[in-house]
């Protein structure tokens, strides 16, 4: 149903109200004087006949589906025709008159300008018919003819009802056309403030970072999409509860946040949350809502997750501390090679003197065992700062880790009380790089993981696949490290057992760092370790089978 058909139902049903409010307190006046079946027949006829033509009027907005102009013109003749049977039921001084005027206001709210000017003429041409025909005697009506007297008393009559009609076609029609102006510009408005609405919507929902809002009491009145996913909340969850239910702050936190905004308008500070899943850094800064007029009304909260930044700063620095101790290590281990060999040389030599006595011959022994012990040592070093040339191949990496884990399995290194899970998705997958090297890399991490787990537990390990790169987890159930051996992890000669010479990890970062992978430590005292290393997946390698072991 269109505008102008929803008007025309409305005019239906008013003008169905208008004459039964007409005819109702006539009637009832009447039964009240003279008695219930004194009941005038025009009042009921009128009642009737209107009822007949609403019947009418509403079958046509079924049968003129699509033509409102026509349905709107049909009315305003019933109307017209309608007002001048009540003018000459009531003779020339009938007070119906003015119907007409309402006739030609709604022709001119519903049609415009044209129609207000057509309707006026329709009506002045009926008003004017009928009062000369009454007049001159060729219209006879039950109520008699009014005495004019002289024809320019008629003429009066006629130019003041001339005037009224045409005047409110014209005012009616200016008042219109202004107030649609009013409602297009309103429209317009409407539009503006929607679509300004769904661009602050989409702006906001957009922004990569969290976004919160609150009042002056601290109760959440917005929360962006991206701040739902970082506080790792439902849609909506927080919204009407206090700031403090985000577990970013507590309360006093949050209030001495907000005495530090409004001292400094801004305040920007960083904070950690320990979840299940890990830690999570947060960075978040906290500033005054204010209005238009430059009153408080609030504060804004826009916090960022900062973990993988966190992360690639780490890598940065790990990297930096690996290239300068690998320089120092290239010239350590070349100047202390060469005096080592003479002073291994030497030694043997002496134990092999026949002058020497048993005191001595042990002495030289300890020598002999503690020279070799550092040459195995600095050849590990060596090892890790110039790795032997990466043989590239062809290899299937699921395989390779199923292999290793049954080795493992079967290795003095396990006890009893150890458990080893392999989970594999897909279970084969191809790679391009040293097979040894992965192999040396899952000899390395996993003994670490034994190590840890002294007393016995779960070495979980996990090959999955991703879109660009194959992931393999070691979890473990041990001891875990604190945030001082996590940062020294995989630095030289800083092993954390008493056993360990600090080489093996260092080596792992190196094997990774040549294969264009990637590191990363999740660990905390008393919840184990995971350690993730991601290697990449060559597209061109999706559908080739493996070439075998280099």
């Amino acid at each position: 149903m269109t505008h102008l058909e929803r008007q025309l139902s409305w005019y239906i049903a008013l003008r169905l109200v208008v004459v039964t409010s007409m005819a109702l307190p006539y009637v009832f006046s009447r039964l009240s004087a003279a008695g219930a079946g004194d009941v005038p027949e025009f009042y009921g006829a009128l009642f009737g006949i209107t009822c007949v033509l609403t019947l009418f009027y509403l079958a046509n907005l079924r049968l003129l589906t699509g033509r409102p102009e026509l349905q709107a013109w049909i009315q305003f003749v019933g109307d017209l025709l309608l007002t001048t049977g009540l003018i000459y039921r009531f003779g020339g001084d009938s007070p119906f008159s003015p119907f007409y005027v309402v006739v030609i206001i709604v022709a001119s709210l519903l049609l415009g300008q044209r129609a207000a000017i057509v309707v006026a003429s329709a009506s002045f041409l009926l008003y004017s018919v009928l009062q000369i025909g009454l007049s001159e005697g060729w219209i006879r009506s039950q109520v008699p003819p009014l005495e004019y007297g002289v024809t320019l008393r008629l003429a009066y009559t006629l130019f003041v009802h001339l005037v009224g009609f045409y005047g409110v076609a014209f005012l009616t029609s200016l008042l219109t056309r202004r107030v649609k102006l009013v409602e297009d510009a309103l429209e317009v408005q409407r539009e503006d403030l929607a679509a300004l609405k769904v661009a602050h919507r989409d702006i906001i929902e957009s922004v990569p970072s969290g976004l919160a809002t609150t009042d002056l009491s601290g109760t959440v009145t917005t929360l962006n999409r991206a701040g739902e996913m970082i506080l790792g909340v439902g849609e909506g969850t927080l919204l009407g509860e206090p700031i403090t239910a985000s577990g970013l702050f507590t309360q006093a936190e949050w209030e001495s946040l907000v005495h530090a905004s409004d001292k400094d308008r801004r305040y920007r500070s960083e904070k950690h949350l320990d979840r299940a899943s890990g830690r999570v850094d947060i960075g978040f800064t906290v500033s005054r809502l204010m209005d238009g007029e430059g009153r408080e009304r609030g504060y804004i909260v826009i916090f960022q997750d900062l973990t993988r930044w966190r992360l690639l700063e780490e890598e940065l620095r790990l990297k930096d501390r690996m290239a300068a101790v690998g320089e120092l290590a290239a010239g350590l281990a070349h100047e202390i090679g060469n005096p080592l060999a003479a002073i291994s040389g030497s030694v043997q030599m002496l134990a092999a003197s026949s002058s020497a006595g048993s005191g001595e011959q042990r002495l030289l022994d300890i020598l002999l065992k503690e020279s070799q012990r550092l040459d195995r040592t600095i050849k590990g070093f060596l090892r890790f700062v110039r790795p032997k040339d990466r043989a590239t191949v062809r290899f299937d990496i699921a395989g390779l880790l199923a292999e290793n884990v049954q080795l493992l399995q079967n290795s003095p290194e396990i006890s009893s009380r150890h458990r080893v899970e392999l989970k594999l998705h897909p279970p084969s997958t191809i790679l391009l790089g040293d097979p040894d090297q992965i192999s040396q890399i899952f000899w390395n991490v996993a003994r670490n993981a034994l190590k840890a787990m002294p007393g016995g537990g779960l070495l979980a390990i996990e090959g999955e696949l991703g879109q660009s790169s194959y992931t393999i987890r070691f979890r473990d159930q041990g001891r875990g490290m604190t945030e001082e051996e996590r940062s020294r992890l995989f630095l030289p000669f800083q092993s954390s057992f008493d056993s360990g010479t600090g080489i093996g990890m260092a080596i792992v970062y190196r094997i990774v760092q040549e294969h264009g992978g990637r590191l990363s430590v999740d660990s905390a005292p008393g919840r184990g370790t995971s350690i993730q290393v991601e290697l990449p997946v060559p597209p061109d390698t999706a559908e080739l089978a493996p070439l075998g072991r280099a």
